[in-house]
C-alpha cells in the first residue's frame, strides 16, 4: 500500500490521506477547490470550483501512477441541485468520451463553505 499525503501544495487537512494506492487502485479523498501551487482555498462559482477540483484530481492521479481515463467511479457532492446541468457539462468536458460510474448528491452544506466536493476511485494498471 502506498499513501500519498501531498502533491504540490495539495494535502490532507486532518487524519486521512490525500490518496491511497492499493492492489492496482487509487482511492482519492474528497477534494475541494485548492490552488495546487499555494495551497490556498479557491472559492468561486460552482463552475470555477469544479474545474479546479478536476485539475487537482488529475495531478493526484498522475502522482499515483494513474490518469483520468482510468477513473472507475466518481462521487460529486454539490450544495445546489439547480446546478446539476452545469456540473454535468463541466464533468463531460473534463472526461470527454470516458464515462466512469458516477453519483451526484446534494448536501445543504459542505466543509469550509465550498460549493462542490469530489472523490474518485481509479485503476493504476
Amino acid at each position: 500500500m502506498k499513501i500519498i499525503n501531498k502533491v504540490k501544495n495539495l494535502k490532507a487537512n486532518g487524519h486521512y490521506a490525500l490518496a491511497v494506492v492499493d492492489e492496482g487502485r487509487v482511492y482519492l479523498s474528497g477534494q475541494f477547490s485548492i490552488d495546487p501551487n499555494s495551497g490556498e482555498k479557491k472559492f468561486g462559482t460552482m463552475q470555477d470550483e469544479l474545474k479546479q477540483i478536476l485539475n487537482n484530481i488529475e495531478l493526484i492521479l498522475q502522482e499515483a501512477g494513474s490518469c483520468k481515463e482510468k477513473v472507475l467511479k466518481v462521487n460529486i457532492y454539490i450544495n445546489d441541485l439547480d446546478k446539476w446541468a452545469v456540473v454535468d457539462s463541466i464533468y463531460s468536458d473534463f472526461f470527454q468520451n470516458h464515462t466512469p460510474a458516477r453519483t451526484i448528491a446534494t448536501l445543504s452544506k459542505l466543509h469550509f463553505g465550498f460549493k462542490v466536493e469530489v472523490d474518485v476511485i481509479a485503476s493504476c494498471k
